[in-house]
């Protein structure tokens, strides 16, 4: 039977897998002999009723001054605020009650119940930085004069807070010290236009960096003992990325990243006295992670191992690991300690589990569950986890990419299939969970999350492939997904979507600009339409992140005539498959216009479009409203014009 027979006579088979998908959770029992019974099947509420738990930020205290509390930010109530979850155990306790606004928390105060939140509005990210009184009311500490403030982090004797605050006429933001008694604050170091990434514990020493280009910065210190004049301590020729990860806690050195020698980044020790450098962390995968407990008597280390986190925590007393006991399967990350280092609170997460707090006991290696986050009304074991696949690209160049399988998909019941693409352009997709994909692979759809060429985490060179060549190659790469996708004998190779948000955006809709007929559909979440008008805008940017995105992308200013040929504003006569198109009003990144325009374009050519637009949200759907209703949509959608129940 040829391939496509073998098609028409599984319509019939998928049409019932459907139906049966469609139908409600509870399934009876199968008759004897039959095939086992298909998973649950949930629906959009469901998967964001499944909690999203964080916790308090590294340069924060997330342990609260009696050790009875872990601060965490989540969205429990639907729209995301502080909380107080118990050590103990017992429920989370709401510390802000935003009905509007999200409000993430960064920190407890290091003597009493106060804590530290931030916020915008409407996801404009203009974030105001406030503190939480002992009474509940909210006390901004945005210095008078300026229109944004974040916390950078404490001093070593929790004498001082350090913020950072950016006034109108400034893009980037200057540090000052404030007393956390009497919230007095004071300018401490004037930035000359740099990224601020730390502060020693002493308060003597400020780490920038500077961003030269997408694959190319630099570290520089700053002495506030003398002068506070920024000094290049990492001189290299060619692009060599560099980062900060940590100051020492007896400040005597700085702990610093780079990809100078190899593929992968590894991070090196800077001894502040005498300005000398040694090898302090490699391996096989990039360091992502170096960090210190209080006094320095532990040390965490992380490594970004094919799309997932293998994270320890070392003894620096013995050199050993510690044995974290009786935790589930999954990644641990943001690992944070309380003062006195006799616990650590951490997450875990999977494909299949959302994030989850735990603490431990250092001594003995002993953990507790402090929360459940996926939705109790789901079985874990309904969900599917990542497994990493490896296709050719263009040039004979290995493309990772995560495949999400629906349980029961086969030659015989043959499911649509969605291309994924990440944001960035460098980000990366990670095997961790994601509401979106995991309820679209429970409805169906087999989803291939790929990392085109310019993805970060497999090293320098297929990180700048794509430098100054984006919507080129790297769209071949997710064009080659899609084939990899209808090479499968499980796949119904003519019900294939693709689907991204941000740069990910950009690259659905240049798909079906460039390659018409490479998908049935796409779906494309605040992506650039216009690169013209984004770089312009972007003249407004911090001058690290603007010369950044310039050497990436281009400057407007040569670059304009390459900006306009892959802009798929400029050339959507050529979209003729069905687009669902997904827009934050108050996004300060990809403005709304670019998606009003091109609706509008679209629509012209007599291609169905839809058009959603939030009025609440930025560069990312916030509410839980919003993300259900978000994900309603791309169902809907993908059900509509990729799977339909009609058989050829």
């Amino acid at each position: 039977m040829t391939r496509s027979k073998a098609r028409l006579s599984a319509c019939l088979v998928s049409s019932i897998v459907l139906a049966l998908a469609m139908a409600p959770a509870a399934v009876s029992a199968p008759a004897a002999g039959a095939s086992a019974v298909r998973s649950a099947t949930y629906s959009a509420a469901q998967f964001f009723e499944t909690i999203d738990y964080r916790l308090a930020g590294g340069s924060g205290l997330a342990f609260s001054h009696d050790g009875r509390f872990v601060l965490t930010t989540s969205d429990r109530s639907g729209v995301y605020n502080a909380y107080a979850v118990p050590v103990q155990g017992g429920a989370p306790i709401a510390l802000t009650t935003s009905t509007t606004n999200t409000t993430q928390a960064l920190s407890w105060f290091p003597k009493d119940g106060r804590i530290l939140v931030i916020s915008d509005k409407g996801g404009d990210e203009r974030a105001r930085l406030y503190v939480r009184e002992l009474d509940g009311s909210l006390r901004d500490l945005t210095p008078e004069g300026r229109i944004t403030s974040d916390l950078v982090g404490w001093s070593g004797d929790r004498s001082t807070m350090w913020i950072a605050s950016t006034a109108p006429d400034r893009r980037a933001p200057d540090i000052f010290a404030v007393d956390p008694a009497t919230y007095e604050s004071r300018l401490l170091f004037q930035n000359p236009g740099m990224l601020i990434e730390a502060i020693s514990p002493d308060g003597r020493w400020v780490a920038l960096r500077r961003q030269s280009g997408s694959a190319d910065s630099d570290v520089y210190l700053a002495d506030l003992s003398d002068g506070g004049k920024p000094r290049l301590i990492t001189p290299h020729e060619g692009m060599v990325r560099h980062q900060v990860y940590d100051f020492t806690p007896d400040s005597s050195a700085l702990i610093f990243g780079s990809d100078a020698e190899g593929e992968f980044g590894r991070t090196y020790r800077y001894t502040l006295a005498s300005g000398a450098v040694a090898e302090d962390l490699k391996g096989d995968w990039d360091v992502t992670a170096a960090q210190f407990s209080p006094s320095g008597r532990y040390r965490v280390s992380a490594f970004n191992a094919d799309a997932r986190t293998e994270m320890s925590v070392t003894d620096m007393k013995t050199g050993a690991p510690i044995d974290l006991k009786d935790l589930p399967i999954g990644d641990i990350g943001a690992v944070r300690f309380r003062a006195d280092e006799k616990q650590v609170v951490f997450t875990v997460s999977s494909s299949t589990s959302p994030a989850d707090v735990f603490v431990a006991d250092l001594k003995t290696g002993k953990t507790r569950r402090l929360t459940r986050a996926l939705n109790p009304a789901m079985k874990e074991s309904d969900l599917v986890e990542a497994v990493v696949i490896r296709y050719q690209g263009e040039g004979g160049v290995t493309i990772p990419a995560n495949l999400y399988r629906p349980k029961g998909a086969t030659a015989s019941a043959p499911v649509p299939g969605v291309v994924m693409v990440h944001g960035g352009p460098g980000g990366q997709a990670r095997r961790d969970y994601s509401a979106i994909i995991q309820h679209l692979v429970n409805h169906g759809y087999a989803v291939l999350a790929v990392n085109n060429r310019g993805s970060s985490g497999y090293g320098k060179t297929f990180f700048r492939m794509d430098n100054r060549a984006h919507g080129e190659a790297d769209l071949r790469d997710v064009i080659a997904g899609g084939q990899w996708l209808r090479d499968q004998d499980w796949i119904t190779d003519d019900k294939v979507a693709v689907m991204g948000g941000s740069y990910g955006g950009y690259l659905a809709l240049a798909a079906m600009t460039f390659h018409p007929q490479s998908f049935e559909a796409a779906i494309d979440i605040f992506g650039v339409t216009n690169w013209t008008r984004t770089l312009n805008e972007a003249a407004r940017l911090p001058e690290s992140r603007r010369t950044a995105l310039y050497d990436e992308m281009g400057d407007p200013a040569t670059d304009a005539e390459r900006h306009r040929r892959i802009s798929p504003l400029f050339h959507a006569a050529n979209i003729v498959k069905p687009l669902l198109v997904m827009q934050g009003a108050n996004d300060p990144r990809v403005l709304k216009i670019e998606s009003d325009e091109l609706v509008a374009a679209v629509k012209a050519n007599g291609t169905p479009v839809e058009y959603v637009v939030f009025p609440d949200e930025g560069h990312g759907f916030r509410k839980r409203e919003n993300r259900i209703k978000a994900q309603e949509t791309y169902l809907k959608f993908l059900d509509r014009y990729v799977r339909s129940l009609t058989c050829p």
